[in-house]
């Protein structure tokens, strides 16, 4: 195997070559983190199965691809860095060693080094061409020359973290099936997707497959996609406009209606192949997070199994980057809280073993992804008592387990004993859930002690289009996301009451809600005063159902989202607005900042009184 070329090691620095392509290194960076990428999922399955040839042949071809590239384009330092982490894995191929526990902290090191020099250079390219040398290059450049599986640490005993949250008291059923899959090496975490085969070839040329024209791709700027995206938006706005004209109502223009329709009919199937061209994978979200899991398992002195599902599913990109954080939190809890040590599982009758699900999978036009751990579970009295400590509540009298169990999600909640370095300073559960309100989505708790936790978030598929049911408030139009309507119902005198301390109230179906009148929270004039002359749709989930008071319905439609724009900013309980087929506005509502600003607002009486009071 030809060596790389030696760099110099007497700077901290260095500068991006004055005749290097600018054309080709974006496209170098992509594909390079990509092969990084890939390469660290195989690395995670190698450590479960440490004979598993095909796994070491894709992270050798990954880290063979970066040398040879870098070099091409005269990146020597990455060129050298990545050759010798090749020779490891060709040590490994060769079986000249084992690959050990040892073996594996180091190849996953070269992974997370070799991601930072490209960061390196990308950060390069954009800026004034300085290149500084990460801190830890040398150190780990001369860890992969020296290496020596006889000095290797599998023997060391891993430190275990002081920082147990007991909020976690796991779901035993869940565990039961784990013993089929590949055990991991004592006090790490692997990935493992059930029903996958071993990870796949980075470059299906290098195996012999071309694959098939279905599969053929070509690199576009995000720029240029999102403006095409926007184009379409505006191309549909401009046929609802048209299909909406006076013209059309009279009933003489028969044969220039079946155009438009025609017409509409295409704009439609344009706009959603245009859509689906943002959609991504959840791939490689899922398989960062297998690393998250293995590192967090490591410092904890734990032994947990990642399994994944569905990873095949696809959402939009912009969306992907927003979800990305709230998981890394959400697994790590889950990791470090949810999942006992295994002295502890042993002695409550568990496999030392804990498991960590992560599932994906589409339900009524949405995305769930559900993170499911067999740890300790969450115990509603501890939770009580810190939120009352906190003065979050007074008592939890009338709450029911998903409400307390929401109250995790307050900035700065934490049960947990001891501070670490992994966790329990209560400041990643807030940022969970304002990510995930912010693109739209909603997450769901539930819990039993010692049968584990399952978080649900529910996204939809795109933020760019809104599937909505346009309804009229007086003389203004909202429109309500679909995926949080339950059903509308003209009520009967009998449904309705008031309840002392909570104002209106309407009994469908054994279940009693809150009435919310839409009118007096958004100071609408003319509309419906009397819940008999007019529609309750019941909105929400669990114990936060509410009905919201609207005049009429006047139909299902998918709206183009836009934002209200600087001059407004922020609207509380507003989540954007769209253009309707007459030209007019339409407010998209934010269903659950809605009923929470309801909630804390009098809506007794219409806004300008209760202003003036």
């Amino acid at each position: 195997m030809a060596a790389a070329p030696a760099v110099a090691r007497n700077r901290q620095e260095d500068r991006l070559p004055d005749d290097a392509d600018r054309d080709l290194l974006p496209d170098f960076l992509t594909e390079s983190n990509e092969c990084i990428t890939n390469s660290e999922a195989a690395l995670l399955q190698l450590e479960a199965n440490p004979s598993d040839e095909e796994a070491v042949n894709t992270v050798f071809r990954a880290f063979h691809t970066v040398k040879g590239t870098s070099a091409f384009l005269g990146l020597t330092r990455i060129a050298e860095f990545a050759h010798e982490a090749e020779s490891l894995l060709s040590r490994v191929r060769d079986k000249e060693i084992a690959y050990t526990r040892g073996c594996a902290d180091l190849s996953l090191r070269s992974a997370d080094m070799l991601k930072a020099l490209l960061m390196v250079v990308e950060k390069a390219l954009n800026g004034d061409g300085r290149m500084p040398i990460p801190e830890g290059f040398f150190e780990l450049l001369d860890a992969l020359a020296g290496y020596d599986p006889a000095r290797d640490a599998d023997g060391v005993q891993l430190a275990v973290s002081s920082g147990s949250d007991d909020i976690f008291p796991t779901l035993t059923d869940g565990a039961d099936d784990a013993g089929a899959l590949s055990g991991p090496v004592s006090g790490i975490a692997v990935a493992r997707k059930p029903e996958a085969p071993v990870a796949q070839s980075a470059n299906n040329a290098s195996t012999g497959n071309s694959g098939s024209n279905a599969d053929a791709t070509i690199r576009v700027r995000t720029d240029r996609l999102d403006r095409l995206i926007d184009m379409v938006g505006e191309l549909v706005i401009a046929q609802s406009m048209i299909a909406g004209d006076d013209t059309f109502g009279s009933g003489t223009q028969h044969e220039l209606l079946r155009k438009v329709t025609h017409a509409g009919k295409i704009v439609r199937e344009l706009q959603d192949l245009s859509m689906s061209m943002r959609m991504v994978p959840l791939r490689p979200t899922f398989q960062k997070l297998a690393r998250v899991v293995r590192d967090t398992a490591t410092k904890a002195g734990k032994t947990v199994q990642f399994v994944t599902d569905g990873d095949e599913v696809e959402i939009d990109r912009t969306m992907v980057d927003r979800l990305g954080d709230p998981l890394v939190h959400m697994v790590r809890n889950a990791v470090d809280h949810g999942v006992e040590p295994p002295a502890e599982r042993t002695a409550n009758g568990k496999p030392g073993l804990g498991v960590v699900r992560l599932h994906a999978y589409h339900a009524s036009g949405n995305v769930v992804v559900e993170l499911v751990d067999d740890g300790r579970g969450l115990h509603r009295d501890k939770i009580v008592k810190k939120a009352i400590e906190k003065g979050l509540i007074e008592t939890d009298k009338g709450m029911t387990d998903s409400e307390v169990f929401n109250l995790i999600f307050a900035p700065g909640f934490s049960t947990a004993e001891k501070i670490t370095d992994i966790s329990g300073r209560g400041v990643g559960m807030d940022v969970v859930r304002r990510n995930l309100e912010a693109i739209r989505g909603r997450i769901d708790i539930t819990s039993a002690p010692g049968k584990g936790t399952t978080f649900s978030i529910r996204l939809p598929l795109t933020l760019a289009v809104t599937d909505g049911m346009l309804v009229r408030v007086g003389d203004e139009r909202f429109i309500i996301p679909l995926t949080h309507i339950h059903m509308s119902f003209r009520p009967e005198p009998s449904m309705l009451s008031t309840v002392v301390g909570k104002g209106e109230m309407v009994h469908l179906r054994g279940e009693l809600m809150p009435i919310l009148r839409l009118h007096r929270l958004f100071d609408v004039a003319n509309a419906v005063q009397n819940p008999l002359d007019g529609l309750l749709m019941i909105v929400g989930d669990g114990a936060k159902r509410t009905a919201l008071l609207v005049d009429e319905l006047l139909g299902q439609q998918q709206v183009v989202a836009k934002t209200l724009g600087d001059g407004l900013g922020k609207v509380a309980g507003v989540s954007g607005g769209a253009i309707l087929g007459d030209g007019r506005v339409g407010l998209i509502l934010d269903v659950n900042e809605t009923v929470a600003l309801a909630q804390s607002t009098d809506c007794s009486a219409p806004r300008h009184e209760r202003e003036a009071a």
